[in-house]
Parts: structure tokens; C-alpha cells; sequence
């Protein structure tokens, strides 16, 4: 089984930065892609970023101003996110998929970290 754990959300005013982190952990022999996705009050979840070793996918709405990143060693993906506006306010949920070392596969969710940013 293979847990997610996010951190880094919070209050902040429309203009600033915010950086979240996602640790997986469990039996994970390698994680092929590592994402955020959001999920705004009254909306449905959206894909925010996403990172594989092919390289990187962003929403048109965070293009420029949130920037993805992993560190494999410690199967942890960052979300920078910078110039934040009030429409960037949503619950921010880490996403993982791959393989255990059972050669079974895996795609999981942590269970969310509140972005909110004030105008």
C-alpha cells in the first residue's frame, strides 16, 4: 500500500507563493508519474500539474506561475506556486502511480492540503 502525505498549504494574499510538498510512502518500487490536481468549492477536480521522466504537463490556468518538480530519492513532488490569484483558492490533492515492489500496480491520493489566497 502506498500512502501520500501533502503539506505547505495555507492563507495567503493574491500575488504570493506558496510551496506544496507530497512524500509517498510504502512499498514503492517506482513511481512513474507524480501530479496535483485541485478541487475548488462547487467544481470539479482538475489536473494542476503533472511530472513523469518524459517531463512535465500543466494546466493552461497555471502555465508561467506554478512550477512541478520531484526528487525520486525521496519520492516526494514539490508544487511552487507563485503570482497566486484568488481563483488559485482550492483544496490541493498529490497524486501517485506505479509499481510495488509485488509487481502490483498503484495510483493513489492524498487526502488534500486548503490553498486559500485573499485578494
Amino acid at each position: 500500500q502506498v500512502q501520500l502525505v501533502e503539506s505547505g498549504g495555507g492563507l495567503v494574499q493574491a500575488g504570493g507563493s506558496l510551496r506544496l510538498s507530497c512524500a509517498a510512502s510504502g512499498s514503492i518500487f517506482v513511481s512513474i508519474a507524480m501530479g496535483w490536481y485541485r478541487q475548488a468549492p462547487g467544481k470539479q477536480r482538475e489536473l494542476v500539474a503533472t511530472i513523469t521522466s518524459d517531463g512535465t504537463n500543466y494546466a493552461d490556468s497555471v502555465k508561467g506561475r506554478f512550477t512541478i518538480s520531484r526528487d525520486n530519492a525521496k519520492n516526494t513532488v514539490y508544487l511552487q506556486m507563485n503570482s497566486l490569484k484568488p481563483e488559485d483558492t482550492a483544496v490541493y490533492y498529490c497524486n501517485a502511480n506505479g509499481l510495488t515492489y509485488s509487481a502490483s500496480g498503484f495510483d493513489s491520493w492524498g487526502r488534500g492540503t486548503q490553498v486559500t489566497v485573499s485578494s
